[in-house]
């Protein structure tokens, strides 16, 4: 676990720095089809690498039950509002 909470750090930060690329070819260099080309992609991979990434190490050995609205969970609500 605690080097899928390394690599995920080393991938935000990746992410971060190609963003900072993007906007410096955008702005600086003037190439704005280039900076466009390279934001898209990094938001791209955020999305589909990242995210999963902080999801998973975010909510291993969590109980997903715990967090849906089911009938008991309602019903639990319910009672805590009476009190």
């Amino acid at each position: 676990m605690k080097t899928l909470a390394t690599l995920t750090q080393i991938v935000a930060i990746l992410i971060g720095i190609s963003f900072l690329i993007g906007f410096y070819v955008m702005q600086v260099q003037s190439d704005e089809v280039l900076g466009n080309r390279i934001i898209g992609l990094t938001v791209l991979a955020s999305v589909f690498i990242l995210l999963p990434m902080f999801l998973v190490l975010r909510w291993r050995g969590k109980k997903l039950k715990d967090y849906t609205l089911s009938k008991e969970n309602l019903d639990k609500m319910k009672e805590q509002k009476r009190k």
